[in-house]
């Protein structure tokens, strides 16, 4: 076994640990990604999702082919182990893996015009307490056509977000 010095790259994360910090990106994967559904020259949003917008079965027309739509968006699942940021909208577009129409692939694009924004987003851990906290919010049925609660989460260590 040969030692090759700190990690730089781990499946697809970049890492970058300096004396008072490390930082967790995934610039190439999210230039990869934009770059295999077509959207690497999109105008970028401030925002993964329309506020407001709730998205349904009946909206759009089917796609005709399936697994652009779920490639796409089982990268986009992957991509919020790093960017929880985008975590909501991409639960959101995940709800239609079986049955996916025009409306939900403008959602999935939408969420890629936020990531052509924010490419070096990412996750930075520091020095901080040992102190364990955490949050969670839900609604109170709010899916419309089958009144499921929606939820999250967040457990921070000190000021470092780990779950």
């Amino acid at each position: 076994m040969k030692d090759l010095g700190p990690a730089h790259y781990f499946l697809g994360m970049e890492l970058a640990l300096t004396l008072s910090n490390l930082s967790l990106t995934e610039t190439k994967y999210v230039v990869d990604l934009l770059k295999h559904a077509n959207m690497h020259e999109a105008k970028p949003v401030t925002t993964p999702t329309v506020n407001g917008c709730r998205l349904s079965f009946s909206d759009g027309d089917p796609l005709s082919d399936p697994s652009e739509y779920r490639s796409i968006v089982g990268a986009l699942q992957y991509l919020t182990l790093i960017r929880p940021n985008i975590a909501f909208a991409v639960n959101q577009v995940c709800q239609f893996m079986h049955q996916h129409t025009t409306v939900h692939w403008l959602a999935v694009k939408r969420i890629l015009r936020y990531l052509n924004g924010t490419l070096t987003h990412g996750l930075l851990y520091s020095p901080s307490t040992l102190h364990l906290s955490a949050y969670f919010d839900a609604d109170y049925a709010g899916d419309p056509y089958d009144r499921r609660s929606t939820g999250g989460y967040c457990v921070y260590l000190g000021t470092n977000l780990i779950s």
